[in-house]
């Protein structure tokens, strides 16, 4: 069973929300996705995504100004 997750990294100090982002993602299966809720766009974990084999979707969210939604590529 897929699973969907809501991480809320405002507040955070660096490096803490890469970490805790990274440690959501390390078991991810297909299916499985993580909605990061940010005051901010977290540049440096897009190329961190894209080597490790993840896709991720951006937008202005209502709960944050920015939601970031992360899965694993087929």
């Amino acid at each position: 069973m897929a699973r969907h997750l809501v991480l809320d990294i405002r507040g955070l100090e660096p490096p803490e929300p890469l970490e805790r982002v990274l440690t959501a993602i390390a078991d991810f299966g297909q299916g499985d996705t993580l909605r990061i809720l940010s005051n901010f766009e977290p540049t440096p974990l897009y190329r961190i995504l894209e080597r490790d084999g993840f896709r991720h979707h951006v937008e202005a969210g209502a709960d944050a100004p920015c939601e970031i939604t992360i899965w694993a590529a087929e």
